[in-house]
């Protein structure tokens, strides 16, 4: 049997928010005790993480003194320093206070956007603080439930304004971050503005310094909209802008659920992992996702345990897959490898281009191999081939 064992090479992180996550739902209160971050560093160091990530508050709680900040981050970097844990990226959380139900950088309050972006400078001061290099920026309430109340057009400059000053700051603090948005169509807000990885990619064309932003897509984000995640991811590999990822797992047309990565749709997961180690992704493996509520406290560790094996063993999988002589056949029988030779030839040959339209009723005559393809998928997925 293969050693599905997690190690610091592979790069997987988990939030403080996840591994913490109590159990509260709209619903219900906690069904977990909270966890303490020192205790999640030790425990994630066990199981063969890499990393943790961070939103400000996740560490040092809203309304401590300076006293007690430098009192929580001093522990904290400690248990860092004493178990090798790196800090994968921090962010800062723009959406649990009540001043942010209309927004952070895009409320219609400019009092509300000047304190949302001082927040986010504290909070990146703290990320460089820990060695965070990748900085994530989840709008969660940037958006609208009444369209009427926000035109886009002045939301998207003063979303972009935010971006653009925050970039600038990181620069001039010499900290050497990249900056990552993270999309989402909607929840908490009913539409949130960047609402996929094609809006964002082209929202960040837009900004002072766009070589500074990529993307950060989630699972669950672009799932719950019906959209193929394979293709976002793909689209962000595309751009060179993959500059972190969010794993978890997702049904369609549900709430965010952010189960453990691989609990839905085991194909897709599998087709994501082999695309992320075939392009050679070298950024962290981050699960933000959560233990079932049903959970407790020894189920939290049997989640994050499972989430990093599911992932190692379908790394595992999709070599084995590329690795068959039937697969490399079907492959070449559905003309996949073809689709990365120019269709051009790069000469003006519009009058050949134009006589090769009389060959269409052949071409139409072919069949891709596409049913033969998808059950190797199956079949190596379900251990029979």
């Amino acid at each position: 049997m293969s050693d599905l064992t997690a190690r610091p090479e592979h790069k997987f992180t988990f939030g403080l928010w996840t591994v913490g996550n109590p159990g509260r739902d709209p619903f219900g209160d906690p069904t977990r005790a909270p966890v303490d971050p020192v205790d999640s560093v030790h425990r994630l160091a066990e199981l063969g993480a890499w990393g943790i990530s961070l939103h400000d508050n996740d560490l040092v709680p809203w309304g401590s003194s300076a006293a007690e900040h430098e009192r929580i981050v001093g522990r904290f970097d400690a248990a860092l320093k004493e178990t090798g844990l790196q800090v994968g990226m921090a962010t800062t959380n723009l959406f649990g206070h009540p001043a942010f139900k209309d927004g952070a950088f895009t409320s219609n309050d400019r009092g509300v956007r000047r304190a949302a972006i001082g927040k986010a400078m504290r909070s990146i001061d703290l990320g460089a603080q820990l060695g965070a290099k990748t900085y994530v920026f989840w709008g969660g309430r940037e958006g609208t439930e009444v369209g009427v109340a926000k035109d886009p057009r002045d939301a998207l400059d003063r979303y972009r304004e935010a971006i653009n000053v925050l970039a600038e700051y990181a620069v001039e603090q010499d900290y050497g971050m990249r900056f990552a948005l993270e999309p989402k169509p909607n929840e908490p807000r009913g539409d949130i503005f960047l609402p996929t990885v094609g809006h964002a990619l082209h929202f960040i064309s837009t900004l002072d310094r766009p070589e500074m932003v990529g993307v950060n897509p989630e699972v669950a984000h672009e799932t719950m909209a019906g959209l193929s995640f394979l293709h976002g991811v793909g689209q962000a590999l595309w751009a060179e802008k993959l500059f972190h990822i969010d794993l978890n797992a997702q049904r369609i047309g549900r709430y965010d659920q952010d189960f453990r990565f691989g609990a839905e749709d085991l194909k897709e997961a599998f087709l994501l992992v082999r695309l992320l180690e075939s392009a050679g992704y070298d950024g962290p493996r981050h699960f933000d996702a959560h233990a079932y509520r049903s959970e407790d406290a020894a189920g939290v560790w049997d989640f994050a345990r499972g989430c990093m094996r599911t992932y190692v063993a379908l790394a595992e999988k999709a070599q084995h897959f590329d690795s068959l002589p039937e697969v490399q056949e079907a492959l070449a029988a559905a003309s996949t490898p073809d689709l990365g030779i120019a269709t051009c030839d790069g000469v003006s040959e519009a009058e050949v281009l134009k006589g090769e339209v009389d060959g269409l009723d052949a071409l139409g005559e072919r069949g891709y191999g596409n049913e033969a393809l998808d059950q190797l998928v199956i079949e190596v997925l379900l251990g029979v081939k």
